[in-house]
């Protein structure tokens, strides 16, 4: 069996092999608001990296705010001297990038498995959380999906314009799920699929979602958490850069149009034994009712989370398929937790409640710490939308009482770490309030 810097070594000299007109590659990983950040480094310094040589960033790139800025949050940032932390690289993405104008490449880094990973960043977070339902033989199988909508390149006054209808020239204006749309918006959507593709990543449906220039595109199942959720984060990347390439600009924004459908993130989740066994088949699906149950209760103390700005919170209740309170239901799209129709050996939970825009490795990690606490705990679940259209717990739907809801809830303090839930909760009250340090020209219309 080969060492993990002989088999990195190995997949970087292939690379340059395959590429040799690639100088650079960027080095990058996921911060707390879901921005990528890193280096780019020379494509012979990375063979040396993969070799064994150091790969260190500092570790407070990971507090960055949505606008790239830092917050004092505890000691970080500002009384730590802003120390470096060791990275290591994900063996299996170093990838070409197609959608820059000159030859690059692509590789994910993170400190989960370096001696001292960084305790909230957010790859390290869903890594712990794996490791422990492995440690407990329970092994999840994910599959995401992500909407998203395509706008014209060019901003009016900073604010989007409907993409342009390639066959007739005309805004992309009415909402529909005609199947035409595929078709008529062929050459970006299949240059999007084939470019992650080319990122190792499993892409399967596509689909014209309701909004104007809105689709949706699935993945595969995958029995690797992390890389199922590596291949959201990438998926993002590169859609956005494709869509540049083709004269429009993609968005993974929760709620750009007031009037039409917000973008969400959902998540298939299959819980399975060493021999694999669906665990939420088992005793007449009594472990599905508890694992929804355990959903369900900690959901509205991870709204920072599944919402995690102000314009996600706004996608919430009011238009199709968006929930307005924690709920769920078999063939339900309105609920939270969604139970699909399935056989037994396939039976699994959607969840539905995530934005677009949402982190998808915290996404994943407060998902199974929901069902592993459910499976813990037993209980059953509150009556489904199927029984009661009025079914449903309230959540907080605005950033502060939402901060304060996950920051005091022990269970979750627990299952994904106290320091990580200070942390990221500070943040996100920072960003909320640095948002609010802009006066809107709404305001001098109503109260000048």
């Amino acid at each position: 069996m080969k060492s993990p810097s002989a088999t990195l070594l190995a997949e970087v000299r292939t690379f340059r092999q395959n590429h040799p007109d690639v100088r650079y590659v960027d080095l990058i990983a996921l911060d707390i608001p879901g921005h990528f950040y890193g280096k780019r480094y020379p494509v012979e310094m990375l063979e040396k990296v993969a070799a064994g040589s150091p790969l260190k960033l500092p570790q407070n790139a990971v507090l960055l705010g949505a606008q790239g800025g830092l917050f004092k949050i505890g000691d970080y940032c500002f009384n730590d001297g802003d120390p470096d932390a060791n990275r290591r690289l994900v063996p299996g993405t170093l990838k070409p990038v197609s959608w820059e104008s000159q030859p690059l490449g692509q590789m994910l880094i993170t400190s989960d498995g370096t001696a001292a990973p960084i305790e909230f960043e957010p790859r390290e977070v869903l890594a712990k959380v794996l490791e422990r339902l492995q440690h407990k033989g329970i092994h999840p199988v994910v599959a995401f999906e992500l909407e998203f909508y395509l706008f014209d390149k060019k901003l009016d006054k900073g604010l989007p314009q409907f993409a342009r209808d390639p066959l007739s020239g005309d805004a992309d204006d009415q909402p529909n799920l005609h199947i035409e749309r595929l078709s008529r918006f062929s050459e970006v959507l299949d240059d999007m699929a084939q470019t992650a593709q080319e990122q190792g990543i499993d892409i399967t449906v596509i689909t014209a979602e309701i909004g104007p220039g809105q689709f949706e595109i699935n993945f595969g199942h995958c029995d690797d958490g992390l890389r199922a959720a590596d291949w959201a984060a990438l998926f993002c990347r590169s859609t956005r850069g494709v869509a540049l390439k083709h004269g429009y600009r993609a968005s993974f924004m929760a709620k750009p149009y007031l009037q039409f459908p917000g973008s969400g993130m959902h998540v298939h989740v299959s819980l399975y034994d060493a021999a694999g066994n669906n665990l939420l088949a088992a005793h007449q699906q009594q472990p599905l009712r508890h694992a929804v149950a355990g959903c369900l209760e900690l959901l509205p103390h991870c709204m920072p989370i599944f919402a995690p700005n102000h314009n996600a919170l706004r996608r919430l209740g009011g238009t199709v398929n968006a929930a307005t309170r924690a709920s769920w239901g078999f063939e339900d799209r309105d609920a939270c937790v969604r139970i699909p129709e399935s056989d037994p050996r396939n039976l699994r939970i959607e969840h539905r409640l995530a934005s677009a825009d949402a982190n998808p490795y915290l996404v994943l990690a407060a998902i199974l710490m929901g069902l592993e606490h459910g499976l813990e705990a037993k209980r059953e679940p509150i009556t489904s939308l199927n029984e009661d259209r009025n079914s449903g717990t309230d959540f907080p739907v605005e950033m502060l009482d939402a901060v304060r809801a996950m920051q005091q809830q022990p269970v979750v303090r627990d299952k994904l770490g106290a320091e990580f839930v200070d942390v990221y909760c500070e943040n996100k009250r920072q960003d909320h309030l640095a948002f609010q340090q802009e006066i809107h020209a709404r305001e001098y219309r109503w109260f000048l």
